[in-house]
């Protein structure tokens, strides 16, 4: 009969007849290994009384524990006990450690990705373009350029606002007025410059994104500053707000920390932010060189892969159903590729980096979105700045405006989709509304995977719903709208 698992492995180290527990120095693998007394536990026996110099003795195996371990490895002892799950099965799969098949996702990853860009080299050859990226014509838009140069004359022109209704030099309503002008301005501004120059689209998509994320912070600068004067205002009345109210966050604007806020890896104004103690050089280095990267590998996906199947393609609404599907799912793999790698380098990277050189101390950009159980789990932990933005300046301040909390979610949702649409409607000089579609979409998929995960108990259905709405079907759709778009407008416009 082979001996248990335990002993054979000593056996099979210390070789037949050999005492199982020598050659270590762990008693407690001495003591499970050595159930019965064979000759090298003898009186004399040199194989175990030979050892090496000050190497201290094991203690003696326990006589109950030997006898333990006869008893409960003989034919006769029952080999089943209690009730066990498999691993795999749908109750027991979340409590056990999947690191091994993580490991073997990985190996298959590389190995699949690197036959399919070795078969795309052999068949295509290198497609990269510098002039896709660095073209003569985004180097000449100098409008553009102009335009991002003086947009932070808009936060100046807001904190002058702010000196003044401190000093009662002017009114209440008339630094809300002013909040107003300098918001929309800040918005219009580059739509204008950006439609007047026919800039290009990468070039434009950068402007509009440093406007989107300024305004943002505008707004939340003009917000903060009022409730603070609100609270400052209701204080001196004698009103208690206890634990709530914090002195250090109530303090009046300075430039410095409006300088320091516009520069900040957040879009929530405070006075004063947690800080870390110095700046980690080498890190910082060492985190530009993986968004180089990163960055390297996204333009090679864009180029080798996404670029020669959209221009193989046709229109998705007008097109063959089937051909279109083909085309959506041969485009879903390098899309969330780059997507990912995005998310990578700026959210983790690049946000990283901006922290640590301004001693930025929350560092908190996302959550652990990839696990969200519904479509609503995900908007709140894969972009947390935005996500706290939302809440603190429109979710609930539609709440204690008494609007229901489904009202205040399709605001949200809204204003979401209004920034989406711009973002990418305006560089493309193209207004199908196709972004603003696809965010207000996210509402009733909300609901759907909400109603799912109550139905089913189970956090795969909810999570497996968003990565093929928002990864497999929803990104390569958008990618092949907007491309043809473009391509039929600037046909068009050649004309």
């Amino acid at each position: 009969m082979a001996p248990p698992p335990s002993m054979a492995a000593a056996s099979d180290r210390a070789g037949p007849g050999a005492d199982p527990g020598a050659g270590t120095g762990d008693s407690s693998l001495r003591l499970r290994r050595a159930p019965s007394a064979d000759a090298g536990d003898l009186p004399g026996d040199s194989s175990s009384g030979q050892r090496e110099s000050g190497e201290p003795h094991p203690p003696p195996p326990n006589p109950q524990q030997q006898q333990h371990e006869m008893l409960y490895f003989r034919a006769s002892a029952p080999a089943h006990r209690r009730v066990k799950e498999s691993p795999l099965s749908s109750d027991a799969i979340f409590r056990q450690s999947h690191a091994g098949l993580l490991n073997l996702c990985i190996v298959v990853l590389v190995a699949v990705n690197s036959r399919l860009i070795i078969e795309n080299l052999m068949k295509y050859g290198l497609l990269i373009r510098a002039g896709f990226w660095f073209s003569a014509r985004s180097l000449g838009d100098w409008p553009l350029l102009m335009c991002c140069l003086t947009l932070p004359i808009f936060p100046l022109v807001a904190f002058m606002a702010e000196k003044l209704i401190r000093r009662k030099l002017i009114g209440e309503h008339v630094v809300i007025l002013l909040h107003i002008i300098i918001t929309t301005s800040v918005i219009v501004y580059p739509v204008v410059v950006i439609l007047k120059c026919d800039s290009a689209v990468l070039s434009g998509f950068v402007l509009m994104f440093l406007a989107s994320i300024m305004w943002m912070k505008l707004v939340s600068y003009a917000h903060t500053n009022y409730d603070i004067r609100v609270l400052s205002k209701s204080t001196e009345k004698g009103a208690a707000y206890g634990n709530y109210v914090d002195p250090e966050n109530m303090k009046d604007p300075t430039i410095n920390s409006l300088v320091y806020f516009m520069l900040a890896p957040t879009l929530c104004y405070q006075p004063t932010y947690p800080r870390t103690a110095c700046i980690r050089k080498g890190w910082v280095i060492q985190q530009l060189v993986k968004c180089i990267v990163f960055t390297g590998l996204m333009g090679f996906i864009i180029e080798q892969y996404i670029n020669p199947i959209v221009k193989n393609s046709k229109h998705p609404l007008k097109g063959n159903f089937l051909n279109a599907i083909e085309r959506v799912l041969k485009l879903s793999v390098p899309t969330l590729y780059v997507w990912l790698c995005m998310f990578y380098c700026f959210f983790h990277l690049w946000l990283n980096i901006l922290a640590e050189l301004l001693c930025f101390g929350d560092r908190e950009f996302y959550k652990d979105w990839w696990n969200a159980k519904t479509v609503e789990e995900y908007w709140r932990m894969w972009n947390m700045p935005v996500h706290k933005w939302i809440i603190r300046h429109i979710y609930f301040p539609c709440i204690r405006k008494g609007l229901p909390r489904g009202v205040a979610i399709l605001i949200s949702f809204l204003v979401s989709a209004v920034f989406h649409e711009i973002c990418v409607a305006v560089p493309c000089h193209i207004f199908k509304f196709w972004a603003f579609f696809g965010i207000m979409f996210q509402i009733p998929l909300v609901f759907l995977t909400r109603y799912l995960q109550d139905k089913f108990k189970n956090i795969m259905v909810g999570n497996m719903i968003f990565w093929f709405f928002f990864s497999i079907l929803g990104q390569p759709i958008f990618v092949l709208l907007y491309y043809h778009d473009v391509m039929n407008r600037q046909a068009q416009a050649s004309r």
